[in-house]
């Protein structure tokens, strides 16, 4: 695994511990938004694995679904996910008046980690 790649991984495992940490301390939006971002580095890891790189969070999640969920290379749950939790991301981030539930928060976490074991086994099998 690249060094590059490496990192991404490691900041998805750091903003997942983080989101962990949120949904300890009551701060349910923040967590969700940082499993999402778990979750955005890991798909943009397995992007950087096949030489492709984006700007963007829609042209992260567009390529991962074209490159991973449509291949089934990964399970097309993951792609499905990373759209869920963006969406949640956004009303923790943007929403004003709407909050994320606890629940919801825990699963974006329970994905995240899923998405992480899936993607090391997957990077492991392509050395």
């Amino acid at each position: 695994m690249s060094p590059g790649i490496e990192a991404l991984i490691t900041k998805a495992k750091d903003s997942l511990a983080a989101a962990q940490i949120l949904i300890k301390d009551g701060y349910y939006d923040f967590a969700a938004s940082r499993g999402y971002y778990a979750m955005f580095y890991v798909a943009s890891a397995l992007l950087a694995n096949l030489g492709l790189s984006y700007s963007t969070h829609a042209a992260v999640i567009s390529a991962f679904g074209r490159e991973f969920a449509k291949t089934e290379k990964l399970d097309p749950k993951f792609h499905r996910w990373l759209i869920d939790a963006q969406d949640l991301r956004n009303v923790g981030d943007y929403g004003v008046g709407s909050q994320v539930p606890k629940e919801y928060a825990e699963t974006v976490c329970d994905w995240a980690v899923q998405f992480i074991k899936a993607a090391e086994v997957l990077l492991q099998s392509r050395r």
